[in-house]
């Protein structure tokens, strides 16, 4: 088996010291961009039979993207808002860690299966919530869990700030049309 699919297997069943090999391993960068690569096209052709197949390209992009954002935000709030006093990392660290805990996201191409799709999708959604909180806490040497929580949750609720943000100065509007 290779590196990176044996990787991508221990990552999905949350093994942390696979994520401690991760975080140490720079070469590891190309192959935590594979497994969001991977993950997202898993879950575009999971979605082709609900949502149709023509934003697979994009929606790729836009994985990668918010993939470096949360990362970069993820480190800031984990080294400077809430470091424990043996915290000590660098975005590269947070970007493969958080990298392959979208590992489990894999499975979201079993939701072209009719029916599948909402419970395949929210399977994968709870599964890699947990891979990450297990890379937060590894990639920034906590000892509690509950800290890697907080940072996931801070992390969230700011780039949802940030993303309505930027819906709004696109003059986006989310819900129904008035």
């Amino acid at each position: 088996m290779s590196v990176f699919t044996d990787r991508m297997i221990r990552a999905a069943k949350l093994d942390v010291n696979l994520y401690e090999e991760v975080e140490a391993d720079k070469s590891a960068m190309g192959q935590a961009i594979g497994v969001v690569v991977l993950s997202s096209l898993a879950a575009g052709i999971g979605a082709i039979g609900s949502k149709g197949g023509a934003n697979l390209i994009t929606g790729t992009i836009i994985a990668l993207v918010g993939w470096f954002v949360w990362a970069y935000l993820v480190y800031l709030i984990g080294t400077k808002l809430l470091p424990e006093p043996q915290t000590e990392a660098d975005p590269g660290q947070l970007l493969r860690t958080i990298g392959f805990s979208s590992s489990p996201g894999l499975i979201r191409v079993f939701g072209i299966i009719p029916g599948l799709f909402g419970a395949v999708s929210f399977i994968a959604g709870a599964w890699m919530l947990v891979a990450m909180v297990i890379a937060v806490r590894q990639a920034l040497d906590y000892e509690s869990t509950w800290r890697a929580i907080g940072v996931c949750v801070i992390g969230w609720i700011v780039e949802t700030l940030i993303l309505l943000s930027l819906l709004g100065l696109l003059g986006i509007r989310l819900g129904p049309a008035a």
